[in-house]
């Protein structure tokens, strides 16, 4: 009888409640929002990747790490212009419950897919910094390759669930898409939440916070014996490339799973009141608005990992932008050539015949 009242009484809590009550601003913020992060994200990405490739080197397990990062945020725009969409209609779906269900399927991945590569990266500047010939064995390009395939398969075996339970849900006239309150009836939904947001974010973010520290105190050591030990500033970049990845993960990942912690922990002690609940579902679209800019965030990792890569993105730039002028001058040059040819050759038949 209590469970029954309960439920009853959480159920009209929800159905008086509006948590979609500020359409207007959502519609106009994050609607442009996404289109920023639609064009900055697909253009960073795609051109890291061309840089990569077109590098002329041999791809070390950083740079794997890092492009399979690439991939990960440019399969993630591919699913942004839906949610522009939702937005411009004010929390309206209009594309059916399945490709709600594949858009959902594409962000939780490229999230956690995101933070386990972050963690990778933070993990590899470590062993090469701190354990080079104890652990250096696991920075083999041929085994890393096989720790990205199975960072791809334990992803998607903690994602696959979405494509097989309804993302979408009536409310009014409206079909909202990927809401959480979507998913309230899922029995355990709080311990569930909180399981994943240990394993996913809470894991991997102390596992950098240690690289991080480790490095840190590696390389005041190492000043302290001899200042000229790191000449090439190799460990000093391993130390950078470890602090923009903590950043990235403070700045983008926190706030969400964070704010997913408080509200749940919330849930499992007492119902939150109607005004709590809007709190939380604006609170909501925020913290995954900082969590989705990781794709825009991503290329400045590549920034300070890959060697040369501002040099070789200018080069790109001057090539593309010089292309046109030095087509035309080539073309110009070239019919010159065949005029003056041309002339040559109807002044010697002249002499042919004169003589």
């Amino acid at each position: 009888d209590k469970n029954f009242s309960t439920a009853t009484t959480t159920s009209c809590n929800e159905s008086s409640c509006d948590v979609y009550n500020h359409h207007f601003a959502s519609k106009v913020i994050f609607s442009f929002f996404y289109t920023v992060l639609l064009v900055f994200g697909s253009c960073g990405n795609v051109l890291a990747l061309y840089v990569t490739f077109h590098r002329g080197k041999k791809i070390n397990s950083t740079d794997l790490y890092l492009i399979n990062l690439a991939v990960s945020d440019a399969l993630f725009t591919l699913a942004l212009p839906g949610r522009i969409t939702y937005y411009i209609l004010e929390f309206n779906w209009p594309f059916g419950d399945w490709f709600c269900r594949v858009t959902a399927f594409i962000f939780y991945m490229n999230t956690y897919v995101g933070i386990y590569f972050m963690t990778c990266v933070s993990v590899d500047r470590y062993i090469a910094v701190v354990h080079t010939r104890r652990l250096g064995r696991f920075r083999k390009v041929s085994r890393v390759k096989y720790i990205c395939m199975l960072i791809w398969f334990i992803v998607f075996l903690q994602t696959i669930s979405l494509l097989f339970r309804p993302m979408t849900k009536k409310i009014g006239d409206k079909l909202t898409c990927m809401e959480y309150f979507n998913f309230e009836e899922i029995p355990k939904l709080p311990f569930i939440l909180l399981g994943a947001c240990i394993i996913g974010f809470c894991l991997p973010v102390g596992i950098i916070l240690v690289c991080y520290v480790q490095i840190n105190l590696k390389l005041c050591r190492a000043a302290k014996e001899n200042p000229l030990t790191d000449k090439n500033g190799h460990h000093r970049k391993a130390f950078t490339i470890i602090l923009v990845v903590l950043l990235a993960v403070v700045i983008c990942f926190s706030p969400y799973h964070l704010n997913i912690i408080q509200f749940m922990i919330r849930k499992i002690l007492y119902q939150p009141s109607c005004s709590a609940q809007k709190a939380f579902k604006m609170s909501l679209q925020i913290t995954v608005a900082f969590m989705n800019m990781n794709c825009c965030i991503d290329p400045i990792i590549y920034f300070f990992a890959f060697r040369g890569y501002k040099r070789r993105l200018l080069r790109l730039f001057k090539t593309s932008g010089s292309a046109p002028s030095s087509s035309t001058g080539k073309s110009y040059s070239e019919s010159n050539s065949n005029s003056h040819n041309q002339g040559t050759l109807a002044q010697s038949q002249n002499l042919n015949k004169g003589g």
